[in-house]
């Protein structure tokens, strides 16, 4: 009896040691992620965070995947001879030691067919699926996102107080 319960713990220890480098950490990291809050009944949101890669091989997230959504696409705004236009990209790049920046007006996740009506505060599941066969999973709160007011110096022409009444 004593035997086999040695045998047994020699086994789980062993097992355990083959089991390490699937629990070693990723090299991908992903900080401030949060999804746009919009109106109520508002079909489509985007998903926005910055995806960090601190390994020594570059990595591509080829899917995203969220339960809150019919469709989840990753997307990029280009100028399309003058006119900013959101289009479906096949991957984002990650460089080694590098990172993705999704933020409004550039690369995002695009949440399409919202089952739901999202309110502030909610956290949104998302999944993103590498390259590598790898997947990080995420929590996005859901977050209004507050457009910076202009700077009486940024407006240029339209300064009132330079205006003569």
């Amino acid at each position: 009896m004593q035997l086999h319960r040695r045998l047994i713990s020699a086994a789980l220890a062993c097992s355990a040691l083959f089991a390490l480098p699937a629990l070693a950490d990723s090299p991908i990291k992903v900080e401030d992620p949060y999804v746009r809050l919009v109106p109520t009944g508002t079909p489509n949101t985007g998903a926005f965070m910055v995806i960090k890669n601190s390994g020594n091989a570059d990595r591509k997230v080829l899917k995203a995947e969220s339960p809150v959504s019919k469709v989840v696409e990753l997307h990029n705004h280009i100028n399309d001879n003058g006119v900013m236009r959101m289009r479906p990209v096949a991957d984002i790049e990650v460089k080694a030691k590098g990172e993705a920046v999704l933020q409004p007006g550039s690369l995002h996740v695009m949440l399409i067919g919202l089952k739901q009506d999202l309110k502030e505060g909610d956290v949104v599941p998302i999944t993103l699926k590498l390259d590598d066969g790898s997947s990080t999973k995420i929590e996005a709160p859901v977050r209004k996102i507050q457009v910076p007011a202009a700077k009486p110096e940024d407006m240029g022409q339209y300064n009132h107080g330079a205006m003569k009444h």
